[in-house]
């Protein structure tokens, strides 16, 4: 806008100055005319004028007032509803196979501890039952010697009443039941093992050994067992004598 109006400033100083111009000329026109006519004729002279015109710029038009903008009204901005991402539906051969897999896996787990309950009652059983099996082995080797003690004693009184008298026929004083194998006990092993040797004239065991069929398990308590055996040796004219061949029979049995 101010340069609008400096543009029309200046056209108007240049109209001004052409109009002050024109107005000068004619006054002097007028001038000189009238003083012709007052004064005699001079000798005619020539006044040459020249009007020099100068190109008016062409006036701006005034700029057209520029109506006030009301200002627009805020537009409602339409707020934009969450999407909400709905997951993508299962395919129902995919959820079956899920479910199955599931349902195995429980299976194998109940599997699996079923198995071990069992296993643990398994354990416990045996441990029952060998401990059943030892405290009955206990008894039958209390029993075996209370036996034992008994026939001892039996014997003791019939050796003393046959005295000094020559003897044709050895005659046992002590005999000691053998010990039950434990792992024999805890195997649940039965059986009988037999035993020969001879009776020495000082009525020991000489030289035992193990005859006929024993298990391996059984050897070592008969011939410690028979070792510790003692008699009343075969007396004949006087004289003890040995006897061999003697054998005895161990019985190991569970009751």
């Amino acid at each position: 806008m101010i340069g609008a109006l400096s543009e029309a400033r200046g056209n108007g100083q240049a109209l001004l100055v052409t109009v002050v111009l024109h107005s000068a000329v004619i006054a002097f026109l007028v001038l000189g005319w009238s003083q012709q006519q007052a004064l005699p004729e001079p000798a005619p002279s020539m006044l040459k004028t020249q009007l020099v015109m100068l190109p008016a710029e062409p006036l701006a038009a005034p700029p057209a007032p520029v109506a006030p903008v009301a200002p627009e009204a805020p537009q409602p901005v339409a707020q934009a509803e969450p999407q909400v991402v709905k997951p993508a539906p299962v395919q129902p051969p995919i959820q079956a196979r899920k479910l199955e897999q599931a349902a195995l896996a429980r299976k194998r787990v109940e599997e699996k501890k079923q198995a071990q309950l069992e296993q643990q009652h398994i354990a416990r059983q045996r441990v029952e039952q060998a401990e059943t099996q030892r405290l009955q082995a206990l008894a039958d080797a209390a029993a075996q010697q209370a036996r034992v003690a008994a026939d001892n004693a039996r014997l003791a009184r019939q050796s003393a009443a046959a005295g000094a008298a020559d003897v044709r026929q050895y005659l046992p004083i002590s005999k000691q039941a053998p010990d039950y194998p434990q792992r024999a006990l805890d195997k649940g092993i039965q059986g009988d093992c037999t035993v020969e040797y001879s009776v020495t004239p000082q009525g020991t065991v000489d030289n035992p050994k193990v005859v006929g069929n024993c298990h391996p398990a059984f050897i070592r308590p008969s011939l410690v067992a028979a070792a510790t055996f003692r008699y009343q040796p075969r007396v004949i004219d006087g004289q003890a004598v040995t006897v061999p061949g003697v054998r005895n029979t161990f019985h190991y049995k569970i009751q």
